[in-house]
C-alpha cells in the first residue's frame, strides 16, 4: 500500500515522474517569468519612472484572467491526475479538450479587454500617466488567450508528469523577451531611437505569443509521441462534450472561489490605486519583489503537492468498490504525505528569508526598480509590516491543494471563509471610510497580512472536517462531488 502512494515510478530519481525532479522542472518553469517580471521593471524605470504603475496593468488584467484560468485548469489534478482509473489515451484527449476550450474563451476574453481598455485604464492605472496608457491596456488584453493556452497546458501536462512542457513555455518566454529587451528597449539598445512603454509591451505580446506556440507544438509532437511509446494503443487526439463535462463539474468550484477571491482583491487594489501614484507603484514594485523571485518556490512546490496528492487521490478511488468508501486513517497520511513534504520545505525557506530580509531590508532593491526613493520607502514600509505573513502564505498554498486536487467543493468552502469573513469586510470599511493616506497602508497591512494569518485557520479547520467525513464515508470519489 506504501509503494502505491508513494508518487515515485521505476525511474530515476531525477526524473519528471518523480516528486523532486518535478520540484525541479517546476522550479524553472517559474522562476523565469518572475525574473523576467523584475528585469521589465527596470527597463520601464529607466524609460520614465512615471510609466512604472502603467506596467502593472498586465498583472491586474492577469489576475482578470485568472478567474478563467483558474477555473477548467485546476481540475486537472483530479480528472487527468487520475492515472490509476484512466488511460493514458483518455487522459490526452482530457488535456485536449481543456486546452481548446481555454483558446476559444481566451479569445473571447481579448475581445472584452480591447472593448473596455479605457475602463481598464481608468481602474487600475493612476490619473498622472492613464492617457498616455490607452495603448499599453490594449496591447496588454492579448494575453488573455496566449494566458488561457500556458494555463491549460501547463496543468495539463503537470497532470500527466510532463513538468517540461512548461519549463519549455517558460524559457522561450524568458529567452526571446531577453533577446528583444536588449536589443530594443534597454539602454544598449541598437539604433537611434528613444525606448517606449509602448514598445516594451508590444515585445511582451509577441513573447507571450511565441511561448503559448512553442508549448502547443511541443506538447502536439514530442510529447503524443513520448505517450505514444508508452501506450499500447494507438493515440489519436480528439475532443469531446463527454469530456467537457467531466472537467466541467469541478470547474464550477474552481470558477467560484477564483471569481470571489480575485473580485475583492481586485476592488482592494483599486482602492489602493485611489491613494496615488506613489502608491499604486509601491504596491507593483511589492508584488513584483514578493510574489516573484521570493515566491517561486512555493508556487513550484504547490504545483508538485497538486500533481502527487492527485495520483494519491486516484489510486486511493481505484482500490475502493464503492462511490464513498470510508478512509483508515493510514490512508489520509499516504493521500496528504507529498503536501506535508512541501510544507516542511516552504516553512524552513519563508522562515530563512523572511528572517535575512527583515536584517537586509527591501529599499534599495525597490529603488533600482522604480527609480523613486519616495516609492523605495513605500515599499520597505509594507515589507517590514506583513513579511512574516507569507511563511503561512507558503505553507497554507501546500495544504490547501490537498483540497483542491481531490474536493474541489471543499477548497471552495476554505475560501469561502477567508474572503467573507475577513477580506469583504475590510474591503467595505476602506471603501466607505476617507483613509488619510500617510496611515492607509496601516488598515491594508492588518488586510492583505491579516488575511494569510486568517487563512491557516480557515485552511486547517476544513481540511479537519474533510478528514473526518472521509473516515466516515461522506465523501464522494467523483469529480465535482
Amino acid at each position: 500500500m506504501d509503494n502505491q502512494y508513494s508518487g515515485v515510478t521505476n525511474s530515476g530519481l531525477w526524473s519528471r515522474q518523480t516528486y523532486l525532479g518535478s520540484v525541479i522542472f517546476n522550479l524553472g518553469a517559474f522562476a523565469l517569468p518572475a525574473l523576467y517580471g523584475t528585469l521589465s521593471k527596470l527597463w520601464v524605470a529607466n524609460i520614465d519612472p512615471r510609466q512604472v504603475a502603467t506596467t502593472d496593468i498586465y498583472t491586474y488584467i492577469g489576475v482578470i484572467v485568472e478567474v478563467l484560468n483558474e477555473s477548467l485548469p485546476r481540475t486537472a489534478w483530479l480528472v487527468i491526475g487520475d492515472s490509476s482509473a484512466r488511460t493514458l489515451h483518455s487522459r490526452l484527449n482530457l488535456a485536449y479538450t481543456m486546452i481548446l476550450v481555454q483558446t476559444v474563451l481566451g479569445v473571447c476574453m481579448t475581445v472584452i479587454f480591447l472593448a473596455c481598455s479605457r475602463s481598464l485604464a481608468s481602474g487600475f492605472v493612476p490619473l498622472i500617466v492613464r492617457e498616455a496608457s490607452i495603448t499599453y491596456v490594449r496591447l496588454s488584453s492579448v494575453q488573455a488567450v496566449t494566458s488561457a493556452i500556458e494555463a491549460a497546458l501547463s496543468a495539463s501536462m503537470r497532470a500527466l508528469d510532463n513538468p517540461d512542457v512548461p519549463l519549455i513555455i517558460s524559457s522561450a518566454k524568458f529567452v526571446v523577451n531577453i533577446l528583444l529587451d536588449l536589443l530594443i528597449i534597454s539602454k544598449m539598445h541598437v539604433g537611434a531611437w528613444k525606448p517606449t512603454v509602448v514598445m516594451q509591451a508590444i515585445i511582451r505580446l509577441a513573447c507571450d505569443t511565441i511561448a503559448a506556440l512553442a508549448g502547443l507544438t511541443y506538447f502536439l509532437t514530442v510529447v503524443v509521441r513520448r505517450c505514444q511509446k508508452e501506450s499500447t494503443d494507438s493515440i489519436a487526439l480528439r475532443w469531446s462534450l463527454a469530456d467537457l463535462k467531466l472537467l466541467s463539474r469541478p470547474s464550477i468550484y474552481t470558477f467560484a472561489e477564483s471569481a470571489i477571491r480575485n473580485a475583492i482583491y481586485l476592488w482592494l487594489v483599486h482602492q489602493i490605486v485611489l491613494l496615488g501614484s506613489d502608491y499604486a507603484t509601491s504596491w507593483g514594485v511589492f508584488n513584483t519583489i514578493r510574489w516573484g523571485l521570493i515566491m517561486v518556490p512555493v508556487q513550484a512546490l504547490e504545483a508538485s503537492t497538486l500533481t502527487f496528492v492527485g495520483h494519491n487521490w486516484g489510486v486511493y478511488g481505484a482500490s475502493k468498490s464503492n462511490e464513498q468508501p470510508r478512509a483508515s486513517r493510514k490512508e489520509i497520511i499516504e493521500i496528504i504525505r507529498p503536501s506535508f513534504r512541501s510544507s516542511l520545505i516552504v516553512l524552513v525557506f519563508e522562515t530563512v528569508t523572511c528572517i535575512v530580509l527583515s536584517l537586509r531590508g527591501i529599499e534599495a532593491f525597490a529603488r533600482y526598480l522604480s527609480g523613486s526613493s519616495v516609492v523605495a520607502k513605500i515599499t520597505q514600509t509594507m515589507w517590514k509590516s506583513i513579511d512574516w505573513t507569507y511563511i503561512f502564505y507558503g505553507v497554507n498554498c501546500q495544504l490547501a491543494a490537498i483540497l483542491l486536487a481531490t474536493s474541489p467543493r471543499w477548497y471552495l468552502y476554505q475560501s469561502l471563509g477567508s474572503n467573507f469573513l475577513w477580506m469583504l469586510p475590510w474591503a467595505i470599511v476602506v471603501t466607505t471610510l476617507s483613509l488619510p493616506t500617510a496611515s492607509a497602508w496601516t488598515y491594508y497591512a492588518i488586510i492583505f497580512g491579516g488575511a494569510l494569518v486568517f487563512d491557516s485557520g480557515c485552511v486547517c479547520f476544513t481540511l479537519t472536517i474533510w478528514a473526518y467525513r472521509l473516515m466516515r464515508g461522506k465523501i464522494g470519489l467523483t469529480p465535482g462531488a
